[in-house]
């Protein structure tokens, strides 16, 4: 695949304070580019703003907060090249026993949180009649599981959304990409089971639930780093023509093509052996 790092580019990226959003502004950095990193806690950033980045502070649920943002970067730069999408967090448990709040706060988050800044950066991208828009879904957003759902279907959401983008800016010579990461040791599983531990979840739900809990565990303890994720989004932000889509992690690459050769039923059957 042919890539250009010798151009320079302006790159905004949001949940930058840790994992992939952190490790990848790092990279960027390295080779150059110009990075605004953007998130809510600008203390965890302060390590990447004296390698150069420029730190904004950024609530995605706030559309304020996102335009006073990409205002910012515009005044200072005159143009975005690049937007990498990738705050969001998981909020784990059944579908039955999460509260309302957390499920529309989760949406507010990983998708509208999305949209916010898509919405926000699309008309100086679409008046430079270029850019790239990388969203950040998950291999959740192909294949869902008890105690996964509605964080899955805030992956689904992105997914669809961004095959509409897709089509929709390809016109202006704006990119779309996915990201499609599986387990990954970063802070997110910290982040996901805490929510499930303070569930309370009904009696008929606990055997389901702990034997998530220990096969989930087992799964990230032997998960990669955030490394692979952050090289496909460098390919995919470099890259002359990218990839709509970027799986990043081995079982990413083959939990999808896995689902495909089973029934629905037996593919169930399937993971619920697994978890038990």
């Amino acid at each position: 695949m042919s890539t250009q790092p010798e151009i320079k580019q302006c790159i905004l990226i949001t949940g930058a304070s840790a994992g992939f959003g952190k490790l990848v502004a790092e990279k960027l950095l390295a080779k150059g580019h110009t990075v605004y990193a953007a998130a809510r806690r600008v203390e965890k950033m302060r390590d990447i703003e004296a390698k150069g980045a420029h730190i904004l502070h950024m609530d995605v649920t706030d559309t304020e907060s996102v335009k006073a943002g990409v205002d910012q970067m515009l005044a200072e730069q005159g143009r975005i090249d690049v937007l990498f999408n990738n705050a969001g967090y998981g909020s784990y448990g059944t579908i039955e026993c999460i509260p309302l709040d957390e499920i529309q706060y989760q949406y507010d988050v990983n998708v509208f949180g999305l949209a916010r800044l898509v919405q926000a950066v699309l008309p100086q991208m679409r008046k430079q009649r270029s850019g790239r828009i990388i969203n950040t879904a998950s291999v959740v957003g192909h294949v869902s599981t008890a105690v996964l759902g509605w964080y899955a279907s805030t992956k689904f959401a992105v997914e669809g959304f961004s095959d509409a983008l897709r089509m929709e800016v390809k016109q202006f010579g704006i990119d779309v990409v996915l990201i499609e990461p599986g387990a990954v040791k970063t802070e997110f599983d910290e982040v996901a089971f805490a929510k499930l531990d303070s569930l309370d979840h009904a009696e008929d739900y606990q055997p389901l639930v702990s034997a998530f809990r220990k096969f989930t565990g087992k799964l990230y303890s032997k998960s990669p780093g955030p490394e692979s994720t952050a090289n496909a989004v460098i390919k995919a932000i470099e890259a002359k023509s990218p990839k709509t889509r970027y799986a990043t992690t081995m079982d990413s690459k083959l939990l999808p093509r896995v689902k495909r050769l089973f029934s629905d039923k037996l593919f169930d059957k399937i993971v619920l052996s697994q978890m038990k």
